[in-house]
């Protein structure tokens, strides 16, 4: 028999309705808040995640590589916190990186900040492969400029690479490093310039300037570095939008006319309970928003939600990195400094003279802290077990210096996500599994990059050159598994990021990519937050039309 207090126990809560509900706090949930809020409808942000406290960070402490391994490690599989949910790589080369909290990963990325290129929207048009997008970089511009003035990006203008485009404040300082590859890409006539960064080089809208620490990728205390708990959260708090932590939502409910009503969501109690809205915004990443998705199938959706496609979780691109480093007689930048000083987009547009389709974007990058430098000098055979240990430990650190490939990834369905029959997280929900391969496109562009690579390391003086490719641990963009189009039957959005088949579900972060361009595309998914905003409050008299 059962009591009515069980009934009452095993009934989800009811929260109140609202206007907007956004489904993660990381980039694009933070970029579309801020713009929805001047609406003054009513918003609230669940973000699986909680607030990372700055006196947390590993950088504030001597053990900062020895945390970044273990509780701040990039793969959830290994960092394992309360917040992280499993993901299933095993078939993968490339390993899966997220962060769950508020901010998402850019409170670790390294701020490297380029856009995609105009090309990159019109692979299709100009490759005749993958599909074009349906948006341009034209479009995109009023919303790319606007971003930069909301994270704080530092560049220098002019970079014959892009279309003209402004400098808000100096770019970050080349250092040794960028001087030595800058003259040796010189030497070869091939383009570089100084990257654009998300990080201050000077006092800006009340944060404090980069100090150089050269630990982004653990946290900057300093408030210097673009992450969007402390650019982006601030003015939407200040405006009134609710963000509430520990969240993690497990499905998104419908009614009878395929429209959604809210979603269920467990709090910081393992409490299950249902938050209604009129609209829902998925804000998850390339893995997580599939995985809601597909865990949100029904009767009226029974191969997942928004999928009449078939394409939810399929076509998933996660950029496949080469590294190229080498070692020189003086002493260089070490860790000190933005990790990433200057980038080169010579290989970055089809070459009929090359084997492969499309092409990748070099990142220079400085040193490496002293217990990576022993890691990987020992992986690589370069720091052998006693005798000579201290010795070629010391002709290692602070000398090293190179370069990673981001190589485009084009879509194929192959490539996808789907729900782990196995595997849940804390709560019960099934975890996402991914199938991933390199395709033949991808490993001769990986090896021409390689030999480019050590032709520029060569050409600056460097010796023990290393490779690796592609690097195994390397999966931080994610992107295309709910792509956009005007076709339902090839997409899952629209050209403004509204579903196919649930007319007031929108996404707005990286699995609406139609491609993956070779550069990081933290900058482009933030464009496209702030485009999709600009047209929900543009429609809003029509938005379910």
């Amino acid at each position: 028999m059962t009591s009515s207090l069980d009934v009452e126990k095993d009934t989800p809560a009811m929260k109140d309705p609202v206007d907007v509900l956004i489904i993660g706090a990381g980039a694009s949930g933070a970029a579309v808040a801020w713009s929805l809020a001047e609406t003054k409808m009513r918003i609230v942000c669940l973000e699986q995640g909680d607030w990372t406290k700055p006196s947390d960070f590993p950088s504030t402490g001597r053990d900062w590589e020895a945390r970044t391994l273990e509780d701040y490690a990039i793969s959830p599989n290994r960092r394992g916190l309360p917040s992280d949910y499993p993901v299933n790589d095993d078939a993968s080369p490339i390993k899966i990186a997220n962060y769950n909290g508020v901010g998402g990963g850019t409170v670790f990325y390294a701020a490297h900040f380029p856009r995609l290129h105009p090309s990159d929207f019109r692979v299709r048009s100009l490759d005749g492969v993958a599909d074009d997008w349906p948006v341009d970089y034209h479009t995109l511009e009023p919303f790319y400029e606007l971003n930069d003035r909301m994270m704080g990006v530092s560049s220098l203008a002019g970079d014959p690479a892009y279309p003209e485009k402004k400098a808000m404040m100096p770019p970050i300082p080349m250092g040794r490093t960028g001087e030595k590859f800058g003259r040796a890409m010189n030497q070869l006539g091939w383009h570089w310039w100084p990257s654009d960064a998300a990080i201050l080089t000077q006092e800006y809208d009340g944060r404090a300037a980069c100090i150089n620490l050269g630990q982004c990728g653990s946290g900057c205390a300093q408030g210097a570095k673009g992450a969007t708990d402390v650019t982006y959260w601030q003015e939407a708090l200040r405006s009134r939008v609710e963000l509430r932590t520990q969240c993690r939502v497990s499905r998104i409910e419908t009614n009878e006319a395929g429209m959604a009503t809210g979603v269920f969501y467990f709090d910081a109690d393992n409490n299950e309970v249902f938050q209604p809205a009129e609209i829902v915004i998925m804000a998850c990443n390339g893995i997580g928003t599939p995985r809601i998705l597909l865990n949100s199938a029904s009767e009226r959706f029974p191969n997942g939600l928004a999928n009449s496609s078939g394409l939810v979780g399929k076509n998933l691109m996660l950029h496949p990195y080469a590294q190229m480093r080498g070692h020189f007689d003086e002493s260089m930048d070490g860790y000190r400094g933005a990790p990433i000083c200057t980038w080169s987009m010579e290989f970055y547009e089809t070459d009929p003279s090359r084997a492969f389709l499309r092409g990748y974007s070099y990142q220079f990058s400085r040193g490496i802290g002293p217990v990576r430098t022993a890691i990987t000098g020992m992986d690589d055979g370069l720091v052998p077990w006693g005798d000579g240990h201290h010795a070629a430990f010391r002709r290692l650190f602070d000398h090293s210096a190179g370069m990673v490939s981001i190589c485009e990834d084009l879509p194929e369905e192959i490539n996808r996500v789907t729900l782990d029959p196995q595997r849940c997280d804390s709560n019960g929900i099934p975890a996402a599994k991914i199938d991933y391969r390199l395709s033949d496109n991808t490993r001769r562009m990986l090896d021409h990059s390689v030999a480019r690579g050590i032709e520029i390391l060569k050409a600056a003086g460097a010796h023990t050159i290393t490779t690796k490719a592609p690097l195994p641990y390397a999966g931080w963009h994610l992107m295309g598994t709910a792509r956009m189009g005007t076709d339902p039957r090839r997409s899952v959005v629209n050209e403004w990021g509204r579903s196919h088949d649930v007319k007031n579900l929108f996404i707005v972060d990286g699995s609406i990519f139609v491609t993956s361009g070779g550069v990081n595309p933290t900058s482009t998914i933030q464009a496209l937050a702030l485009y999709i905003a600009d047209q929900i409050k543009s429609r809003i008299y029509e938005l379910f039309d």
